[in-house]
């Protein structure tokens, strides 16, 4: 496994892991806490697909929101407004893949936050 970046961080809304990483990929395992999301954000680099684990995940794209359940995934490609939200009582664990040419954290272009990051 090459190291390329970050292997885990604690922002205010749960945590992530970096399970594996490849120049061209990255295999994260994301928890959210109840009652939380992340940013609305895209990137420029990189598309995603999420795979949900545990809860139950509303996903925003584009302005459009989707529930999906453990079992369930969606694609985002790159450029694309996306979300992720916890709405449930207990912690949301999905699986993210990233793929394209760049996929440092610092990818990430976001249009409205919580935590005042935007």
């Amino acid at each position: 496994m090459k190291k390329l970046g970050d292997s885990s961080a604690s922002p205010p809304w749960g945590r992530w892991e970096v399970l594996l990483e490849e120049p061209t990929y990255k295999v994260k395992r994301v928890i959210v806490l109840a009652g939380k999301r992340l940013s609305y954000q895209k990137h420029l680099n990189r598309d995603e697909h999420w795979s949900i684990v545990e809860g139950t995940a509303l996903v925003t794209i584009d302005g459009k929101e989707i529930l999906l359940k453990p079992g369930e995934s969606i694609n985002i490609p790159r450029e694309v407004l996306h979300r992720i939200a916890n709405q449930g009582q207990s912690s949301l664990v999905f699986v993210e893949i990233q793929r394209g040419s760049y996929l440092g954290e610092d990818d990430i272009i976001r249009l409205e936050d919580d935590y005042g990051r935007s």
